[in-house]
C-alpha cells in the first residue's frame, strides 16, 4: 500500500514538473495589427504607391491607344515596311504594358511588406516581452500556424546538427 501511495505521489510530481516546464499561448497577430492606429497611415502609403503605379500604367495604355489610332488613320497610306514597323512598335508597347502590370503586382506586394514590417516588428516585440514576463515557452499564432515566440532553451537545432555531425 505504501508503495502504491509513493508511486502515485511520484507520478504526480513528475507530471507536475513536466507541465511546469512548458507554457503555451496563442495570439492573433492580424487582429492586433488591424486594431493598431498606425495601420491607417500605412494603408494610405500603400494606396498612394498603388495610385502612382496606376498612373504610370494608364500613361502606357494611353500611349499604346494613341499609337494604334495613329496607325489605323494612316494605314492606307503606309508602305508595307512602315506598316511592319508600326505593328512591331504596337506589339512592343503591348508587351511593355503586360510586363509593367506583372511587375507592378510584385512591386506592390514588396512595398506593402516594407510598409507593414515596422508594425509586425512592434507587435512581435510586445509578444516576446509578454511571453517572457508571463513565463510562456511558446506562443503560436492563430493564423498561419507559426510560432510568434519560442523560448530559445527549447530549440533543439544545435542538438540535431550535432547528432548529424554538422558543424555550424
Amino acid at each position: 500500500m505504501k508503495i502504491k501511495i509513493t508511486l502515485l505521489i511520484a507520478t504526480f510530481f513528475v507530471c507536475y514538473s513536466i507541465n511546469a516546464q512548458t507554457k503555451v499561448g496563442t495570439v492573433d497577430r492580424e487582429y492586433i495589427i488591424a486594431k493598431m492606429p498606425q495601420l491607417k497611415s500605412v494603408q494610405e502609403r500603400i494606396n498612394n504607391y498603388g495610385s502612382k503605379l496606376d498612373s504610370i500604367n494608364k500613361s502606357k495604355i494611353s500611349l499604346h491607344d494613341a499609337t494604334v489610332k495613329k496607325y489605323n488613320e494612316s494605314a492606307k497610306t503606309l508602305s508595307d515596311d512602315d506598316k511592319k514597323a508600326k505593328f512591331t512598335e504596337i506589339s512592343k508597347l503591348k508587351q511593355e504594358i503586360a510586363q509593367f502590370q506583372e511587375n507592378g503586382s510584385k512591386m506592390m506586394q514588396l512595398r506593402r511588406n516594407d510598409f507593414m514590417r515596422p508594425l509586425y516588428k512592434k507587435v512581435n516585440e510586445v509578444i516576446e516581452g509578454i511571453a517572457k514576463e508571463k513565463g510562456y515557452t511558446q506562443i503560436l499564432t492563430l493564423t498561419g500556424n507559426n510560432f510568434a515566440y519560442l523560448d530559445a532553451k527549447h530549440d533543439i537545432t544545435k542538438l540535431v546538427l550535432e547528432k548529424l555531425g554538422i558543424k555550424e
